[in-house]
């Protein structure tokens, strides 16, 4: 079982930066690949970015060249920098870790962007 624990959501102000921290379980954890979700109310889960093992990321249109995801493998630990937030950021960010077939995901943190 692969353990997934989010951190670092908050509140802040449209055109603010956050930077959201999801640490993953395993001594396999650069093989994972991790992947940020949203799920804003009343609406799906969708992907907002995700790293390969081996480096590659894909990102949701709607937030390329605000967001950066990145990993740091010898921490276990997957980062997502998200600058230049709008209120339609605001939601709740899953982080989830893939491999082999299975997918673990982590709590959620909530973040909201208003001022």
């Amino acid at each position: 079982q692969v353990q997934v624990v989010e951190s670092g959501g908050g509140l802040v102000q449209p055109g603010g930066s956050l930077r959201l921290s999801c640490t993953a379980s395993g001594s396999i954890f650069n093989i994972y690949t991790m992947g940020w979700y949203r799920q804003a109310p009343g609406k799906q889960r969708e992907l907002a970015a995700r790293i390969l093992s081996g480096g590659g990321t894909n990102y949701l249109d709607s937030v390329k060249g605000r967001f950066t995801i990145s990993r740091d493998n010898a921490k276990n630990t997957v980062y997502l920098q998200m600058n230049s937030l709008k209120s339609e950021d605001t939601a709740i960010y899953y982080c989830k870790a893939s491999y082999s077939g299975y997918g673990y995901w982590g709590q959620g943190t909530q973040v909201t962007v208003s001022s």
